[in-house]
């Protein structure tokens, strides 16, 4: 495999979108999803964090709160390493667009704010297909606040960040814990070439700009939709 530095040499397309919870990175991601399937191109869908093998373990650790910052590291790792073998690389190979919605982008961002260092947790994911298209959804805190508790009556421990004793509040913790993670976010963009879209503006502006960012790269692959080939 080629790594995160450099381009995979698969016929198909992976295309990723990361950012905190509440920026809109799954409503575009669906939007482009159904659409690449209108144009008639085979799609494959892939999330975080979903992975059979190691799913029972990852709902104990989370329901008994006896997950270390490593061991959260190495068992989403571990999802990772199956889905990229079983789910994400085969469709690859086939010519398919491979959507992700988080990719290790989200462990670099979580992991280092949970106390993970840097370089190590970059180590761990150096495995990694690079993708075709990173998007990263920009969006103010409070705007991702708002999104969230409208759809959710309370927050989980983890999800909080409460495993770092920001604050005795759930909310206040959230608060710092996605304030940090937004920072290592930030710093992502330029060392791997992350696609900014601003998840604050209208949902049909980010929806063109995403279009016109995928369709030139189906252009520079010279992929066509399926049963369709060069003339």
């Amino acid at each position: 495999m080629a790594g995160l530095h450099k381009p995979h040499d698969y016929p198909g397309m992976l295309i990723v979108v990361e950012g905190v919870d509440g920026s809109g990175k799954s409503t575009q991601l669906d939007l482009m999803r159904s659409w690449l399937i209108q144009e008639g191109y085979d799609v494959f869908f892939t999330e975080w964090n979903s992975s059979k093998l190691v799913k029972r373990t990852t709902k104990l650790g989370k329901k008994r709160e006896i997950l270390t910052p490593s061991t959260f590291s190495l068992i989403h790792c571990t999802d990772f390493s199956d889905r990229l073998e079983q789910t994400i690389v085969p469709p690859l190979q086939a010519g398919m667009i491979v959507l992700a919605d988080r990719y290790v982008y989200t462990a670099f961002a979580r992991d280092v704010t949970r106390g993970v260092d840097p370089r190590w947790v970059r180590d761990l994911y150096s495995f990694a297909v690079r993708p075709d298209i990173a998007f990263y959804f920009s969006v103010p805190l409070e705007v991702a606040m708002q999104r969230i508790f409208r759809g959710r009556p309370t927050l989980k421990f983890y999800e909080a960040g409460m495993d770092l004793g920001l604050s005795r509040d759930p909310a206040d913790s959230f608060m710092k814990f996605q304030t940090r993670i937004i920072e290592q976010y930030e710093g992502l963009v330029d060392e791997y070439g992350l696609v900014v879209v601003r998840g604050d503006h209208p949902i049909e502006r980010q929806q063109r700009r995403i279009r016109r960012i995928v369709t030139e790269q189906i252009k520079e692959k010279s992929m066509h939709p399926a049963g369709r080939k060069d003339k």
